[in-house]
């Protein structure tokens, strides 16, 4: 999981975002190296029985930018940022692709 790899090889955490500044950012930044949308660290579950998303870093929920219809509230999710939009989406946890480490 990217989670890990990010843990175990760079001692960090995938991104937490808690402003639109900090979207842009990061969109910025992945654009940069890359195409494909980016894992962030938010991680969209169901916990007694309620769907709520949550930081990897446990920092405070307080800023989100899903796209329309995300996200699904069927299964457990990881989220996307994407490049060219800048807005996240749930994606299943198992694909391969970029992300963003935070230290």
């Amino acid at each position: 999981a990217p989670q890990r790899y990010c843990q175990d090889v760079y001692r960090g955490r995938l991104a937490s975002v808690h402003s639109a500044a900090r979207n842009q950012e990061l969109q910025k930044l992945a654009r940069t190296y890359t195409y494909c949308a980016p894992w962030i660290g938010a991680v969209t579950s169901c916990r007694a029985g309620r769907w709520e998303s949550c930081w990897e870093d446990s920092s405070p929920w307080n800023y989100a930018n899903w796209a329309p219809t995300h996200p699904f509230h069927i299964f457990s999710t990881c989220t996307t940022l994407s490049t060219l939009d800048g807005l996240w989406r749930s994606r299943f946890c198992f694909e391969l692709r970029p992300f963003i480490c935070q230290y």
